[in-house]
């Protein structure tokens, strides 16, 4: 498979791949680590004329404290998210989902801010990224702004990020170890058919659930979250809470699992996750 001719430019810093945005407009496509856009290419999905390649955008890859929360740059790679000392400290949700993505050649390459963007239905950081009610840094040629994590994902494979924007950086809150990342993965791939993210927050009483691979796009558990907001979480209120995990989505239907078995699957997922989290205190 050999995608469309194509120009490719590899600007240095981010405001020079901003303005080649600017220049080349709709007709060009920002290249991240490549694992989500080449493929599509390959099979004459996406035909951009352009191809703008910020890998070697240096200031983009970085994990950082800053403030009360903690800032990941968009081009930091899944697998500098999993070793990371600062986030196993402070915010384990991550380093815990980040082995699970595709394998190692995947976690080498691929970044958090292209999946995050290309927001594939089944790819599994959005689920983090709302169960954690994270902030997402965007630039363009008007500057910058910042979007909440359940603003972000607006279609199947569709952001609120416009064709002169890039992602440029996440921001997540420091998470106690109450947290947990509970999938049921595509065999060949390794996405995820039903992947749930929970933040449990002790202190005031309440959950926080993520769900990635069920429906066209990621979703907050916004049902399972109100059941259990302010109570014990027990065996019996975790079970009614995540029989009601799909409530309010459209679970996809195709080769991988039908509408009902994904139903299925999330409300076991919603339950194991919640269990998991509780149980590391």
């Amino acid at each position: 498979m050999i995608p469309a001719a194509f120009d490719y430019l590899r600007p240095a810093t981010l405001d020079e791949a901003i303005a080649l945005l600017e220049l080349h407009g709709a007709e060009a496509k920002v290249l991240a680590g490549g694992h989500s856009l080449v493929p599509v290419m390959k099979l004459r999905l996406a035909q951009p004329k352009t191809v703008i390649d910020i890998s070697h955008v240096a200031d983009l890859s970085y994990v950082r404290e800053q403030g009360d929360k903690i800032a990941i740059g968009a081009m930091t790679t899944h697998y500098d998210i999993e070793a990371s000392p600062l986030l196993r400290d402070t915010c384990p949700l991550l380093t815990e989902l980040a082995p699970q993505i595709g394998d190692a050649q995947v976690r080498n390459r691929g970044t958090i801010g292209g999946s995050l963007v290309h927001a594939d239905p089944a790819a599994d950081w959005p689920a983090a990224i709302l169960a954690l009610d994270a902030d997402l840094e965007i630039a363009g040629s008007n500057g910058r702004r910042t979007v909440k994590a359940t603003e972000f994902f607006v279609g199947m494979m569709e952001t609120v990020v416009q064709s002169n924007e890039i992602l440029c950086e996440i921001r997540v809150p420091t998470a106690a170890r109450s947290v947990a990342y509970v999938k049921f993965a595509q065999k060949a791939s390794g996405f995820a058919i039903a992947g749930v993210a929970v933040v449990v927050d002790r202190a005031n009483k309440t959950v926080s659930v993520g769900v990635t691979g069920v429906a066209a796009r990621p979703y907050r558990a916004l049902a399972v979250e109100s059941v259990l907001r302010g109570k014990v979480l027990n065996r019996d209120a975790i079970d009614q809470a995540a029989g009601i995990a799909a409530e309010g989505v459209e679970p996809l239907d195709d080769i991988h699992a039908s509408a009902a078995f994904r139903a299925h699957l999330v409300q076991v997922n919603t339950r194991r996750a919640l269990e998991l989290a509780v149980s590391r205190g």
